[in-house]
């Protein structure tokens, strides 16, 4: 039995029955290692030491959530719900393209991850409600902010993202420039722009009627009008964002937001208690399945049967980039909406196919397009992802949005399908 394909199928059916991501990657896990003979003692070893080369990206993650608890006490988001109110009176389009535009900045220019959808979609609902939207278009636009970001561009979670696709090809024995990487990604970038477009102007351009709320909606805040703390807190956002580009760190970038945020006194010191728990408590399971990923793909390696899975793969494919890429986007879209996590996803995808990458001659650039769009596919859809879960917590405030009809499906429909065909058409091309 090859230890690597029994694994993957025990992290898939316990990712299928809801079994929560981290208890999976770990059963996954030990069951390579078991499958492999290699005592549970050692194979746990493996997977801790696996862990600690994800240590900076798991940083980065609870840094940039400690930087959004900040931003959003900030008060800075309703002055932006203002704005969008008093703007996009009878204007469906353009309101649902803006919210699309704005969940944009929470990827990279502002890194706020769903932090923002709370604080601003609820006092929207009543506008979405008066020009009739259909939210699954809304959810579509949100869904778009959440993953076209950190696909596609290089700063923030982008950062993140495409430095994990880097790392994970180095790691592999593919080496690759991230210039080569942000080039690759704008093949997926590409499928999610046709994606939404089709959600918006196609599929939910009709107007529908609001249902009834089962919850009382909020009334819109009192006016705020700017401040110096609101200022203050723009200075902090391009501080991060300039020292981020400038030392190519995300860890750095997001430190001098939080100090200055902390220094400047739009956040009291006397607050950083509550800033490191919600913090942790918003991108700490995230950083902590990163780590659990990062083992899983080191135990797989240890195992010495990936070269076995590689000869297999290839009597099946041959050396066709298209065939190649068909197997490795479907396992991609089952692998990430089982764990909804497409970061997580891309150790495992890399340690899978990049063998199999050099055996059949596939270039650099092909291999981070397919590995990228693999990881890629099923966040959006799946049930467990923040660019489901995200969308919903806003759209649901009033308790008449179905988070897997409304939420799910339709993104999954919008963005799965686009994401695979591109990468099947970047095999064609590039192959």
């Amino acid at each position: 039995m090859n230890a690597v394909l029994i694994s993957v199928i025990v992290m898939l059916v316990l990712s299928l029955l809801r079994v929560n991501v981290i208890f999976s990657l770990i059963f996954a896990s030990l069951t390579a290692g078991l499958v492999a003979g290699i005592p549970v003692s050692d194979a746990t070893t493996l997977m801790v030491n696996g862990m600690g080369d994800k240590s900076g990206t798991a940083l980065s993650y609870v840094l940039l959530g400690m930087f959004a608890v900040m931003i959003g006490l900030s008060g800075i988001m309703s002055l932006l719900v203002q704005f969008l109110r008093k703007v996009f009176p009878n204007r469906r389009f353009a309101l649902i393209l803006m919210l699309a535009f704005i969940a944009s900045f929470s990827q990279n220019l502002i890194p706020v991850h769903i932090a923002f959808i709370p604080i601003l979609i609820p006092p929207l609902l009543h506008v979405f409600n008066e020009m009739k939207i259909d939210r699954r278009a809304v959810a579509s636009a949100l869904t778009f902010g959440l993953k076209f970001p950190y696909i596609t561009i290089p700063v923030g979670y982008g950062l993140l993202y495409q430095t994990l696709i880097k790392e994970a090809m180095d790691d592999n024995g593919m080496p690759i420039a991230k210039s080569t990487v942000s080039v690759a990604m704008l093949f997926p970038g590409a499928a999610m722009i046709i994606g939404l477009f089709i959600a918006v102007f196609i599929t939910y351009r009709k107007q529908v009627e609001p249902k009834e709320p089962i919850r009382k909606l909020e009334q819109p805040e009192a006016v705020e009008k700017w401040n110096i703390h609101h200022t203050l807190t723009i200075l902090a956002i391009i501080g991060a964002l300039a020292v981020q580009i400038w030392q190519d760190s995300l860890i750095l970038g997001a430190l001098i937001g939080i100090i200055i945020l902390f220094i400047a006194q739009v956040v009291p010191a006397a607050r950083g208690d509550e800033v490191v728990q919600e913090g942790i408590a918003m991108m700490g399971f995230i950083a902590f399945v990163m780590l659990i990923a990062g083992g899983y793909a080191n135990v797989l390696k240890e195992t010495g049967h990936v070269n076995e899975l590689v000869e297999w793969t290839l009597t099946i494919t041959g050396t066709s980039p298209f065939i190649i890429a068909f197997f490795l986007l479907s396992i991609g879209l089952i692998i990430t909406l089982g764990i909804g996590s497409s970061f997580a996803t891309i150790p495992i995808l890399a340690t899978l196919y990049i063998p199999v990458f050099l055996e059949a001659g596939i270039s650099v650039t092909l291999a981070a397009v397919l590995i990228g769009t693999a990881s890629a596919l099923g966040d959006a859809g799946s049930p467990a992802s923040d660019s489901t879960l995200g969308p919903t917590a806003g759209l649901n405030a009033d308790g008449t949005h179905h988070h897997i009809w409304d939420t799910c499906v339709p993104t999954f429909l919008h963005y799965n399908i686009p994401l695979f065909l591109i990468g099947l058409v970047a095999a064609v091309i590039l192959g």
